[in-house]
């Protein structure tokens, strides 16, 4: 049975192989002055281009990023968001986890391979970066010869994300100040990197006192229009890299069939709209079947916090009319943002397509994660367990692969909180401790966690948090009402939870995960807003760190383990 187990994933990897090729590209990440909203700021770019320019491979490719970093003073690491780098694990792009951050004038090389076709994105993970706009899009389509489950005869492209005014520096010295000054919401919702400030190209529906936006001439900051056929199917990519926004996607008149999320295959299922947290990603099909004779409106619009942010606006064009036609009628209004039962009604209807693999029926660990607002020495931060993550000057990868104990904290985080804490009031005690301690996970086990939510310092506030997990998938097995008890797992879903490598924690709530911890690494695990990250709302799991090969010399080359190289 083993050899026959073996011949078959042979057959299989030969296969995947078949028409693989390795895609090189050069990259230098450089400051520049751009006009993403109308009004010019300084940016993060690629190559002089904002977003970043757009990856595009098929599974079983070899993607190679010779990345120069040309910033003056900061260094920068580019992370591959749902890549799980079987294999490579130096090449995950997360600084003092899996690599030196890239010093200014360095060039580093990434070389990884896309196993599996989906909608995905990059973007730093170094400091703030991703909020001062490092990321791009990157999409892998099926290998030579494969077949999408589902038929589209078009496809279309939105990166969503959020912009401010405030520099990313400023946003990070306020974050670390006492008392905190808060990064505020977004002044703009980019679609594309793409949006407009204090202005609507549907003033007329809306406050009479809002201008028109004026973009005419600026193509940095001109919509993209979405250009389609009549009576086709189009499969509209969607990803979203904001660092605060919760999103809802409409496109008027349309309904939505979603059939992908996080570069996994779902039971197909129509949507009027859909929600979107930092860090997802899908994949809808949309099928042209309206008047061709008008234009529709496609509105992003923020939930999950109080709006202060203008809806961002593109038009879907039908050909051949012209896309300087205004739609007839105002955007679709976005739900109410703390409708919660809505976002719960969309999330609780993925369920994986029939024939995806299925979750081990028990695990081995349980990792009870408990998110609180607290203060460090006065500083408000977030913690996991009351332990505020600090990334230490060596990366982790490094420094457990050659026994280097005193570069991080030995002691490891608990797997669990105190059963009385009580998740509806903020906490009797707000003190917390900073720690770069990581959770050490047996290779090739089972690990469930149960994110825990509760209520942040000020009382009769709990916040949405989007968790992404690096190197792997999970089993999103259900979510629950307030604190997570015994006999809740009776209710978890093992018959066709959905595979993502992102997942929400609605307020006052839990959600259930579960993955196999087989790719030899050490992994962050953290919430995806932007800020609540810096302020330490994350984990770091290790696993089989023995079994990784030989680490390129240029990705450890700082800390403790550059001294041992040296």
């Amino acid at each position: 049975m083993d050899v026959v187990l073996c011949c078959i994933i042979a057959l299989c990897l030969v296969h995947v192989s078949l028409g693989a090729k390795a895609r090189h590209f050069k990259w230098e990440v450089e400051y520049m002055y751009r006009s993403p909203d109308c009004l010019e700021h300084i940016v993060l770019g690629i190559n002089g281009q904002f977003p970043g320019p757009t990856i595009r491979a098929k599974a079983g490719d070899t993607i190679v990023v010779e990345l120069t970093n040309k910033l003056h003073t900061e260094g920068v690491v580019i992370h591959w968001h749902g890549i799980r780098q079987l294999g490579t694990p130096w090449a995950d792009g997360t600084a003092s986890i899996s690599q030196c951050a890239i010093n200014p004038g360095d060039t580093f090389k990434y070389r990884f391979k896309v196993d599996r076709p989906g909608t995905y994105f990059y973007h730093g993970h170094y400091g703030m970066q991703r909020s001062a706009g490092l990321y791009g899009s990157l999409i892998v389509d099926m290998a030579e010869g494969e077949k999408e489950p589902f038929h589209y005869d078009g496809e279309l492209n939105l990166l969503l994300s959020d912009w401010w005014h405030k520099g990313v520096h400023e946003q990070e010295v306020g974050l670390s100040s006492i008392p905190m000054r808060w990064i505020g919401e977004p002044q703009s919702l980019l679609i594309n990197g793409r949006g407009q400030y204090n202005c609507s190209m549907a003033a007329k529906f809306s406050d009479p006192a809002v201008g028109q936006c004026k973009f005419r001439g600026n193509e940095e900051c001109a919509p993209q229009i979405l250009k389609v056929h009549p009576n086709k199917t189009y499969r509209l990519r969607i990803a979203s890299t904001t660092a605060l926004a919760s999103l809802n996607l409409a496109i008027q008149g349309h309904k939505m069939v979603v059939v992908e999320a996080d570069g996994n295959h779902v039971q197909p299922f129509a949507v009027s709209d859909l929600d979107i947290y930092s860090g997802e990603s899908y994949s809808v099909l949309l099928t042209t079947d309206q008047n061709p004779s008008r234009n529709y409106w496609v509105s992003i619009g923020v939930r999950a916090r109080e709006p202060k942010t203008r809806q961002a606006l593109t038009i879907l064009n039908y050909s051949p009319t012209s896309a300087s036609k205004i739609p007839a009628s105002q955007p679709p209004v976005t739900p109410a943002w703390n409708d919660y039962n809505h976002s719960k009604a969309f999330t609780k209807s993925i369920y994986a397509l029939m024939g995806s693999p299925k979750p081990p029926e028990t695990s081995h660990r349980r990792i009870l994660l408990l998110n609180t607002q607290n203060r460090v020495n006065g500083f408000v931060k977030w913690s996991i367990n009351n332990v505020s993550l600090v990334l230490p000057p060596t990366p982790y990868l490094g420094s457990i692969k050659f026994g280097l104990t005193n570069a991080f904290d030995q002691k490891s985080p608990p797997d669990n909180f105190d059963s009385s804490y009580d998740i509806m009031k903020p906490a009797t005690n707000q003190n917390a401790t900073q720690g770069s301690g990581i959770y050490t996970i047996t290779l090739n086990t089972t690990v469930d966690v149960i994110l825990q939510n509760a209520n942040a310092l000020a009382e009769g506030l709990s916040e949405v948090h989007p968790w992404h997990l690096h190197g792997h998938d999970f089993w999103v097995l259900g979510y629950g009402e307030g604190k997570f008890k015994d006999g809740d797992d009776k209710t978890f879903n093992l018959k066709n939870p959905p595979l993502r490598n992102t997942a929400v924690i609605f307020p006052y709530g839990w959600t259930a995960l579960r993955f196999v911890a087989d790719n030899p690494g050490v992994w962050a695990f953290h919430c995806h807003i932007e800020p609540h990250l810096h302020m330490g709302m994350g984990v770091v799991f290790a696993e089989g760190v023995h079994r990784v090969g030989q680490i390129p010399r240029e990705a450890l080359a700082c800390g403790l383990t550059g001294n041992k190289l040296n």
